[in-house]
């Protein structure tokens, strides 16, 4: 190995450097630099647009401004999702005293192009109640992934349905079986909000605020 130093370092053979060597203010913009070799990015955050939702069982129709039915709605009007009030939202009818049923929401999404292949794949979904239901209130999440001859896998989703008759809006993650994943493969979700209630009374809403995909990316 020869070291020579004239306006910089010239290396010809074999070298090693003491970690880290090469700082990030040292690297061109423009750096040809495989993703391979970049710190990993644990549960980076996209955001999925609460307007993208649809109809479970018409996937041609947005989700309705009011829930009815089995389906859930998209609200931006005054009280819910009003602008410079609060932000849009999904949420359920008034279900007080229904007994149990169980209401659907529907999205396509896909791994982001920076996802690394096989690495973690989550559905975070922000839920909870305006009032809590007098038995019981869960959310849940199933994910099928689209092949390019339009075939579907299985239901890759692991989780559980979580439970959201909380007052307190929480974040519950759905994880996604990630093997054989890579950057670009796109799925067809549904969302179920089961809530079953008998009491009467005050109005009983299960509400989302937000849907986020959380990868580990490069």
């Amino acid at each position: 190995m020869t070291l020579r130093a004239e306006n910089g370092l010239i290396c010809t053979g074999d070298a090693s450097f003491d970690t880290p060597f090469i700082h990030n203010a040292l690297i061109l913009a423009n750096a040809a630099i495989d993703r391979s070799k970049l710190a990993q990015r644990v549960l980076a955050k996209y955001p999925i647009d609460l307007t993208s939702l649809r109809v479970h069982d018409a996937f041609q129709t947005p989700l309705p401004g009011t829930s009815a039915a089995d389906d859930l709605g998209l609200y931006g009007v005054s009280g819910d999702g009003e602008f410079g009030t609060a932000p849009p939202l999904v949420k359920t009818y008034d279900v007080k005293s229904v007994g149990a049923t169980t209401l659907y929401a529907r999205f396509r999404t896909h791994l982001p192009d920076d996802y690394e292949a096989g690495q973690t794949f989550q559905i975070r979904i922000v839920a909870g109640m305006s009032v809590l239901a007098d038995t019981s209130a869960t959310l849940d999440l199933e994910a099928y992934k689209i092949a390019d001859d339009g075939t579907i896998s299985a239901d890759l989703c692991t989780t559980t349905p979580e439970d959201i008759n909380n007052a307190t809006l929480a974040a519950k993650d759905f994880t996604i079986n990630s093997s054989g994943l890579v950057a670009g493969d796109e799925f067809d979700m549904r969302i179920a909000v089961a809530v079953n209630d008998a009491a009467g009374g005050t109005a009983v809403r299960a509400i989302i605020t937000k849907i986020i995909r959380l990868v580990d990316a490069r």
